[in-house]
């Protein structure tokens, strides 16, 4: 039995090992590991469909707090529960810095849910490159909610939003107040604001937060995509398990809606021609890299602008132009 064959058997049987073994062949960037992941996901095909739900927010919020609680609130339901949390990348090492599944001990435990940390490495938008084949092989392996964390970095973190069907963003209380929260950007992607730290000392404070939000959300444009009432902000706290049920209601509310409207299905449609887009580019980058005549103009190339006798736009012209030209 090849690699291909005897990972595709376990990840179709939910054995987690051999779903963190594909996960590890579609993140490599060696040219025979790409081949043979793209093997793996062919040999997969279309998995269930697993509701994929996108959370960020930024340091010290309490996402992984925040994880582990919901995970375990799902895991209790008889849900089978992912975990993909992409962690910043070391500048040095290229590894990730931080570990979310040492941060959540017991649902790391659960045999209903498996966690995968993945380094963010050069990639922006809070997820790693492959974050995307990863939620395909959680899906194959049968998992019925996929959880992408991201980086949590701030306001340009949208990619998220175009590989999950509901996007969860938590805040701390005193994060802001209404003028902060219209800001574009992350704000606009947002299908439910959650405060969290609504405990203690804090609660009072992430009720005027949530309010504050609230209050925001309601100068924004009405979406499409949206039920009436929603986007909207509410008060979670993870530490004393309050509000992750009424949470949870409001995101089946949402994507219920989106299934019977259409709109779950067009989403997934347009997710999925972005991705073919975004990976035609990244081929083609890689493709013109390669190539040693590329190389050599390059090299070159920097040398000029290094030295401040070209602009970076007509050096990268005099880059790619001929290297088009030629092939045609």
């Amino acid at each position: 039995m090849t690699l291909i064959d005897d990972l595709t058997k376990g990840i179709r049987a939910g054995e987690r090992r051999a779903l963190a073994r594909g996960i590890t062949l579609v993140e490599s960037a060696r040219a025979d590991h790409r081949v043979q992941a793209a093997q793996l996901l062919a040999a997969l095909g279309t998995g269930k469909q697993a509701l994929r739900i996108g959370l960020s927010g930024t340091p010290g919020v309490g996402k992984s707090t925040f994880i582990e609680a919901f995970g375990l609130m799902l895991t209790g339901q008889g849900l089978r529960v992912a975990v993909l949390a992409v962690d910043p990348s070391s500048a040095r090492s290229g590894g990730s810095i931080l570990g979310d599944k040492t941060r959540m001990e017991h649902l790391s435990r659960d045999p209903n849910a498996f966690i995968r940390p993945s380094p963010s490495q050069t990639q922006l938008g809070g997820v790693a490159r492959r974050t995307r084949e990863a939620v395909a092989l959680c899906e194959a392996a049968g998992f019925d909610v996929v959880l992408i964390e991201t980086v949590g970095v701030g306001q340009s973190e949208t990619v998220v939003a175009q590989m999950s069907d509901l996007f969860v963003l938590l805040l701390a209380p005193a994060g802001g107040d209404e003028l902060q929260g219209v800001k574009r950007g992350i704000m606009e992607i947002a299908d439910l604001i959650l405060v969290n730290k609504a405990d203690g000392d804090l609660k009072s404070q992430a009720m005027r937060t949530c309010a504050d939000y609230s209050g925001a959300l309601r100068l924004l444009r009405k979406r499409p995509e949206d039920p009436e009432g929603y986007p909207k902000a509410m008060a979670v706290s993870a530490l004393e398990i309050q509000g992750l049920d009424t949470a949870w209601g409001e995101m089946q509310t949402v994507i219920n809606w989106r299934r019977d409207n259409g709109v779950w299905a067009q989403r997934r449609g347009e997710q999925a021609r972005y991705w073919f887009h975004e990976e035609v580019r990244l081929q083609l980058l890689a493709r013109l890299a390669d190539d040693p005549a590329m190389q050599a103009r390059m090299i070159a190339a920097e040398a000029e602008v290094a030295a401040g006798r070209a602009l970076p736009s007509v050096a990268a012209a005099s880059v790619v132009d001929p290297a088009f030209s030629a092939k045609t």
